[in-house]
């Protein structure tokens, strides 16, 4: 007979054992079994929940979740709902996209929406598009109910699409576009910000190439029309079902504002050139004046010159002073008198 049994033999006789060893063997054994009892207790609800929904889940399975760190109620739960649905999915595909850091629930709740709809869509597609980023949920309920894009975004700031017709008049245009998500091409697909850009560059060619506002005016179609022809849902995660014109308003009048901001620009210039001429002018005179002025102080020099080498006689040089006289009496006589 092992120590054991008869340890427990004693146990139930009333007999007390006295080895030690014994002892730890009993409390290690004890402590086992409340371990135990309580990860019984811990996952008995959820085991028994997996089982009667023949969610197909052991309880071993459970206890090895929580050992890894994976929350069990959201993969037992996820795995419930599928099952309940239709849809076959295994613990270990759930367990393994909660370790990539995906949103296992969302992810079942797409699988469940796009199996309603019979859209298809594989297990592998999204979690693929889960784990890039994307809301698989919410891309499955646009493919299904298509949602409406303002064109440009209000959120921006900016309320409306500018453009300037060739006749020089400013369109003010709104667009509305239709769009539905493409689940294919989720993954690597341009987003809203992308169609919203395109389509408004539209908008801008579309008008910009208009002879004359006024046709704008009378078949707004004509934009939505040319928008959508040029296929701007390529490479982006969108189909874009159909854009429409909400309003088209009339702006300034940027040709007049043009043409007035380039006459007062060139008015500036003539001014400019002209003040040039002007200044030169006035140099010209300056210089003039300071080389009359050179040439009248070499006067009295030239005069004692010509007295040195006796080509001017004394009364030569009175009769110059008398015509100098004279000269200065005359101007002193033609100048206007001063008002006192």
């Amino acid at each position: 007979m092992s120590e054991m049994t008869r340890v427990l033999l004693g146990a139930a006789s009333g007999e007390s054992p006295t080895d030690p060893v014994i002892i730890g063997i009993i409390i290690v054994v004890g402590i086992l079994a409340l371990v135990f009892g309580l990860i019984l207790l811990k996952f008995a609800r959820l085991w028994l929940q997996a089982y009667f929904s023949r969610a197909d889940i052991k309880l071993s399975e459970l206890i090895g979740m929580w050992l890894r760190k994976v929350d069990p109620r959201a993969i037992v739960l996820s795995k419930i709902t599928a099952v309940q649905a239709g849809i076959e999915l295994t613990t270990k595909d759930l367990e393994s996209h909660y370790l990539a850091g995906g949103r296992v629930p969302n992810v079942v709740r797409a699988l469940i929406a796009a199996n309603r709809a019979n859209i298809d869509l594989t297990l592998k597609t999204a979690t693929a598009i889960d784990l890039a980023g994307r809301d698989i949920l919410d891309a499955v309920q646009t493919s299904v109910n298509p949602k409406v894009i303002d064109c440009p975004d209000p959120k921006k700031g900016k309320e409306t699409v500018d453009a300037v017709a060739q006749d020089g008049i400013q369109l003010k245009a709104k667009a509305r576009v239709t769009v539905r998500a493409n689940i294919q091409r989720l993954v690597g697909g341009a987003t809203e910000e992308t169609i919203i850009a395109r389509v408004g560059e539209g908008i801008v060619t579309t008008i910009g190439s208009a002879m004359t506002y006024k046709s704008v005016l009378e078949n707004p179609d004509k934009i939505s029309k040319a928008v959508l022809g040029k296929g701007l849902d390529a490479g982006t995660a969108f189909e874009i079902l159909s854009i429409d014109i909400a309003d088209v308003d009339v702006g300034n009048n940027v040709g007049a504002q043009l043409q007035a901001a380039q006459a007062e620009a060139d008015m500036r210039r003539a001014k400019a050139e002209a003040e040039k001429r002007r200044a030169m002018a006035v140099a010209r005179e300056q210089e003039m004046r300071a080389l009359v002025v050179e040439n009248e102080s070499k006067v009295p020099l030239a005069i004692a010159e010509a007295f040195k080498q006796g080509n001017l006689g004394i009364m030569d040089y009175y009769r110059l002073k008398n015509i100098g006289a004279d000269t200065q009496m005359r101007e002193s006589i033609a100048k206007p008198k001063k008002s006192e």
